[in-house]
């Protein structure tokens, strides 16, 4: 009996495993880390919260003349925990009191009274040198230690009887800030208060102010020029 063959089947080819899929690429640039958020710069070993805004204030001896002693408050405003304490420590006072604008005196003024104005949530108005408004004004002149000046506003930056709040970086003899109340005045203003960061009390400015029946603030004194 003839042996039966075998039929060689041959086995199904094994099927290739599809190679893994690649993890899609996302699109766009990958989001940056968020830098770490500052600390407070330390002074000398003292931990921020600790430092009083007047030993933030740099003194700068013979400038802009000899025999005067300047007060630069850039060194105050560059640091991230003295500036906001500054700003906080001017509008704390008038929590809650009716303010409807803050005015600010070129230059320093713009950069300290912007800030408050902002967080007493009010507008604010710039009182600039002679010329620099783009509008009609009004001014008023004052007296220098040599000559005259002017100080003038928008004819509409305020309205009859607004509370407002006239901000400055310094009082020294204070003639340009009584100048601003005369003219703030003159727009119909109610001036509820004047806020500085430095009094020089020798040269008599606050003492001034307050005949004219205006309620002083400032957060640091130095005695002298």
């Amino acid at each position: 009996m003839a042996a039966a063959k075998k039929s060689a089947r041959k086995a199904p080819a094994a099927k290739k495993r599809a190679p893994a899929a690649k993890p899609a690429k996302a699109h766009g640039k990958a989001k940056a880390k968020a830098p770490a958020r500052q600390r407070p710069v330390a002074h000398a070993g003292v931990p921020a919260s600790l430092v009083p805004l007047k030993a933030r204030i740099r003194s700068i001896p013979g400038y802009p003349k000899p025999g005067i002693v300047f007060r630069d408050i850039t060194t105050l405003l560059q640091d991230a925990f003295g500036f906001r304490k500054l700003v906080d420590d001017l509008v704390q006072p008038h929590a809650g009191r009716r303010i409807d604008a803050v005015a600010g005196i070129e230059a320093r003024g713009f950069i300290i009274g912007g800030a408050v104005a902002h967080q007493l949530s009010v507008g604010f108005i710039p009182v600039r040198k002679k010329g620099k408004l783009p509008w009609e004004t009004i001014g008023v002149d004052y007296e220098l230690e040599y000559g005259r000046d002017r100080i003038e506003i928008h004819k509409d930056a305020i309205t009859k009887g607004q509370s407002v709040l006239l901000v400055d970086d310094l009082i020294a003899t204070g003639g340009t800030a009584l100048a601003a109340i005369q003219l703030l005045r003159q727009a119909g203003a109610n001036i509820v208060g004047c806020s500085f960061v430095i009094d020089l009390p020798d040269l008599g400015g606050r003492r001034r102010i307050e005949q004219m029946g205006v309620n002083v603030q400032a957060l640091v004194e130095f005695d002298g020029e």
